[in-house]
């Protein structure tokens, strides 16, 4: 079909290459004995058609616009029209419609000419077995065109806004959160930040699924959607978090519309399996005016409040006051900061390891695997999300980073990888550690005491971290690539608006998001991204691995596709580098 309109990430794939089920052709003739000829045969080659005609500059710009055209048919050589001419209005209209040349002369020069201008094929009207298959070819190409462009907005359109709920993201909410406080400074104005939290979420996405988890996020998207005026910001800030931004709102409204939630979501019964599930929220405010510093305090105000509500039995809604001795004392109670510490220094935490598996023959001799992070506490194994979130509040990233970096570069020297002619082993850094200036002299330090080869270390990083430390990650990157070491960029699709900034991040590899690479095989969008990424990042010399690889299947199709390594539990499940050293 062609392109009359932008793509949207809701557009609903068609089968690439099946022809429509009535191709709608426009052809440009001054000869209705050749129209006839050129209908005749299409019907002839199982095509249903319903066609427009035109004969001259005027008619076609006046039949361009009646209908949504799959393809284009001219004649070359018309009473005072050409096809040339023909090709300029059509592609002036929509450049994305394929056109085909069916004449009964045109030279080669000619043909080529029009060939180079954007014409698609060339066809003698004394010999039409051609333009069967050159008419399937084209809508195989266009449909293939039309599935980069909507993965293409796709990925636009994830840079600002949630896939599963279609509200806006974390990373949007804090940018007009920055805007508005700093326009609440001159003139003074007050807001108020909503920070709100489901009581019951992690119980439901336990017991039931995360398809029940989702189906909750959404039935509540569309309860929150109700209490928002067209001036406010409703986003989905992460998991089971909601941020609400009430612009122009004085502090007694903003606790009457948080009642009236608070009081709907509890009415709410969700039901998932037959099974009916009371839900409820915590809610935690803060006002923004003219003595708000920052939107990252109005942030941690608004979550401790949040917090806070939670602590006192959920389902209530607390109001932040930097009077308020019991929210100081919270905060004092917040114990990950202490934790995280001691368990560096008790070298409580430790590593895992999940191999890579290449896709290609190429790279069958390099072995390739990701260091992966736990936290020993109480006799239990803690994955990194539960304490990562506290160490990048309190800044304490580049100390765990500083742990893994350290063990991981031990564990390559013993093992004898880390001076093995092949293999690149990665590990992952976070946006606060990019900034840490003083954490590339520890990586030199390291490489010296360790004396491993630095191309067998590959260091990497979140996309929307690199984004959000942009300048410092450049610069980090480059110093540290000087020395030979490799870089990734991690969770690539997500956060980014443009591939642009492909240009500006100098990495070696780019590791697909998983969230796009999981559902590829029932998902023609995700498949789409999937092929848009790897191909844009084969055009910009990088390797490319897909994440959360689960099955064969997947597998496949990532090789056909073309990408050149697979990592998740498909694959290979993380293990303690005790049980990879044994493998080996």
């Amino acid at each position: 079909m062609a392109l009359t309109r932008p793509l949207t990430p809701t557009d609903p794939p068609k089968a690439l290459g099946s022809p429509p089920d009535t191709l709608k052709v426009l052809i440009i003739d001054d000869s209705m004995d050749d129209v006839e000829l050129i209908l005749r045969a299409m019907k002839k080659g199982g095509f249903s058609v319903e066609h427009g005609w035109a004969d001259s500059a005027a008619s076609l710009s006046q039949t361009l616009p009646t209908n949504t055209w799959d393809l284009v048919i001219t004649d070359h050589n018309m009473m005072g029209f050409s096809s040339s001419d023909a090709l300029k209005i059509v592609k002036e209209f929509d450049e994305g419609i394929p056109v085909i040349i069916v004449s009964g002369a045109i030279g080669e020069e000619v043909a080529a000419e029009a060939m180079r201008l954007g014409v698609h094929d060339y066809i003698m009207k004394d010999n039409l077995t051609r333009l069967i298959p050159a008419i399937r070819r084209e809508l195989k190409q266009n449909e293939n065109r039309q599935a980069r462009l909507r993965a293409e907005a796709h990925i636009d359109y994830l840079f600002s806004y949630d896939s599963l709920t279609g509200l806006t993201n974390r990373q949007e909410f804090e940018k007009r959160l920055h805007v508005l406080v700093r326009a609440s400074k001159n003139p003074p104005r007050q807001h108020v930040l909503m920070f709100l939290d489901l009581d019951q979420f992690k119980i439901i996405n336990d017991t039931c699924g995360h398809i029940a988890g989702d189906e909750l996020l959404v039935q509540t998207t569309h309860l929150l959607k109700r209490h928002i005026r067209n001036q406010d910001t409703l986003a989905r800030l992460g998991g089971d978090e909601f941020g609400i931004i009430l612009e122009d709102c004085p502090q007694e409204h903003a606790l009457k519309l948080a009642e009236r939630i608070r009081s709907e979501v509890k009415e709410h019964r969700f039901v998932w399996g037959d099974k009916p599930f009371a839900v409820s929220v915590s809610i935690g405010m803060v006002k923004i005016d003219q003595h708000t510093k920052n939107h990252h305090e109005l942030l941690s105000c608004a979550d401790l409040a949040c917090y806070a509500a939670k602590d006192k039995g959920r389902n209530g809604i607390t109001w932040y006051s930097e009077d308020d001795a019991e929210l100081h004392q919270r905060r004092d109670e917040m114990q990950w900061a202490s934790r995280i510490k001691q368990a560096v220094e008790e070298n409580r935490f430790t590593l895992y390891f999940q191999p890579m598996r290449p896709l290609s023959s190429a790279y069958s001799h390099s072995p390739h695997g990701e260091f992966l992070l736990r936290l020993k506490q109480d006799g239990r194994l803690v994955a990194p999300g539960a304490f990562i979130p506290a160490a990048e509040r309190y800044n304490l990233m580049p100390l765990i980073d500083g742990w893994v970096v350290n063990n991981a570069f031990r564990y390559l020297a013993e093992s004898g990888l880390g001076n093995a002619r092949e293999g690149v082993y990665f590990i992952n850094l976070s946006g606060t550690t990019l900034s840490d200036k003083h954490f590339f002299e520890q990586i030199q330090d390291w490489l010296k005491f360790y004396h491993i080869i630095p191309q067998r270390v590959c260091f990497e990083i979140t996309e929307t971290a690199a984004i959000a430390n942009l300048i410092n990650a450049v610069d980090f990157i480059a110093e540290t690539r000087e020395k030979g070491f490799k870089f990734a960029l991690d969770d690539f699709g997500v956060g980014l608006s443009s591939f642009s900034y492909l240009k500006t991040i100098p990495v070696d590899y780019l590791k697909i998001d998983g969230s796009f690479v999981k559902n590829l095989l029932a998902d023609p969008i995700d498949e789409g991204i999937v092929e848009a990424c790897n191909r844009i990042g084969h055009a910009a010399g990088l390797k490319t691995i897909a994440e959360f690889v689960e099955d064969d299947p997947t597998t496949h199709a990532l090789a056909r596709i073309g990408v050149d390594f697979a990592q998740g539990y498909g694959i290979a499940t993380p293990a303690p580098l005790q049980e990879y050293r044994r493998k080996r």
